[in-house]
């Protein structure tokens, strides 16, 4: 089924508003999920813990996002409305419920029922919306988009990644409006906004009327029937370095904005991490629609690998992030990195769903997808806390001077040896995640899908 035999013939079956406007519509709301770290300070302030308490609530939204899609990949196979109604409802319940939470927690300062809340309600509850958010869209958009499959998963992903810019000013300025327990006003507000939006794109959503789901037992294929029609190894090759991409890339993400102070440039913390999070969303759109162009889709996860490797080592050959302050040269390097990491973060997600259409073909796409996102699962465990736990316990704390806007003077303390030597570890992954593309994941033919 090519994508010329789609006919347009009105709105009910065209497929920029029947799979593209309701994939950027569940993908821009869901996506706010990397917004976390906007809030996560006042959420920590205004209930009464500690940062690092709270900070366990966007891991398990990551990590149930992972295992939602996972272990629901099967309801998305069988019927799209009812998962991106399931993401919809859960994910704005969620929100909701995590502003409940937020203002019980600050009229019971240090309550643990306020933070278990917020554990349960954006980490359990809006983990399982982001999941099965995450997957309902991306099969009917190759449906749709057959020739230009890259290109189409890749402008919903990049909604993914987009979605931090696009609402992190508006976040801000509703901190800064909404006056006393604006916190917890935020997300109420937002909790309507999303469902709103995540409603219209499951009622819009819809497969092309000559794709027919296969509905025998003799049809339906096990998921561990379709990975063994190809060699085993191949398939735990794919999980792996998907897996290993997304700890680097949360390893550095996490560090970001510390990593920015420690150069020198605590002033365009907020600039530089929208300009990251356009690479993020370019990085998904611009490998992805690469890729259309290439015989074999893994070759996309190479030249992610080796511009990773090369970024990295030239910011530990040359001490950046040590010694960046207040050389241009090293801070531009710095820089790079961390657009070049964003950038290949965000291109491993929106190749992976197309790189598993090209050797396992569509039959049962989602709900293979949806288990290999189980590795976005374990590395939102273990990215940012490898992170954490290399700079705790490499390099000592020191203060540097950041100039106010008022010509006042402020104290940052940062840690330049700790997330430099952050730097080794993803190096060493990256070097292991380019080898593994190399040897186990064998070429393609395209043409199977």
């Amino acid at each position: 089924m090519k994508e010329s035999t789609k006919k347009t013939g009105g709105w009910r079956n065209n497929k920029w508003i029947r799979a593209a406007v309701p994939a950027l519509l569940l993908h821009c709301s869901i996506g706010t999920v990397y917004c976390w770290s906007i809030f996560s300070q006042e959420i920590a302030e205004y209930i009464g813990f500690s940062k690092g308490a709270t900070e366990w609530a966007f891991s398990f939204a990551i990590f149930f996002l992972g295992m939602s899609a996972a272990f629901l990949g099967n309801v998305v196979e069988k019927d799209i409305h009812k998962s991106s109604l399931i993401a919809a409802i859960c994910f704005a319940v969620g929100m909701a419920g995590t502003g409940y939470f937020i203002f019980y927690g600050g009229t019971h300062k240090g309550s643990i029922i306020a933070l278990i809340g917020i554990y349960i309600c954006y980490g359990f509850i809006m983990g399982i919306g982001l999941g099965t958010g995450y997957l309902s869209p991306v099969k009917t958009l190759m449906l749709w988009f057959q020739d230009r499959k890259g290109l189409a998963t890749g402008l919903a992903v990049a909604g993914f990644g987009a979605a931090k810019a696009i609402a992190s000013p508006i976040m801000q300025a509703m901190l800064e409006n909404l006056g006393d327990g604006g916190i917890y006003k935020m997300f109420l507000i937002l909790a309507v906004v999303y469902f709103v939006m995540m409603f219209v794109g499951h009622l819009l959503l819809k497969k092309p009327d000559d794709w027919h789901e296969p509905q025998s037992k003799e049809e339906r294929k096990s998921i561990m029937s379709v990975i063994k029609t190809r060699p085993v190894t191949n398939y735990i090759g794919i999980w792996l370095m998907f897996y290993i991409n997304i700890t680097c890339g949360l390893a550095l993400i996490s560090q970001e904005k510390m990593i920015v102070k420690c150069i020198g440039l605590a002033g365009a913390v907020g600039i530089i991490s929208t300009v990251s999070a356009v690479f993020n969303a370019g990085g998904r759109l611009g490998f992805s629609a690469w890729a259309d162009t290439m015989k074999d889709r893994n070759t996309i996860y190479k030249l992610i690998f080796i511009l990773s490797i090369a970024f990295t080592g030239i910011a530990i050959l040359t001490n950046g992030i040590k010694n960046g302050e207040g050389n241009m040269l090293l801070t531009v390097l710095v820089l790079c990195l961390i657009f070049v990491v964003n950038a290949g973060y965000g291109g491993g997600f929106s190749n992976v769903p197309t790189l598993l259409s090209d050797h396992y073909g569509m039959g049962s796409i989602s709900a293979i997808h949806g288990i290999t996102l189980s590795a976005w699962a374990f590395a939102g465990l273990t990215g940012n806390q490898m992170a954490t736990f290399i700079v705790n316990r490499f390099g000592t704390p020191v203060e540097i001077e950041h100039a106010l806007a008022d010509g006042g003077v402020e104290m940052i303390e940062v840690n330049p040896t700790g997330y430099q030597t952050v730097l080794y570890a993803t190096i060493v992954l990256y070097i292991i995640a380019l080898i593994i593309s190399l040897v186990l994941v064998k070429p393609a033919d395209k043409d199977k899908a």
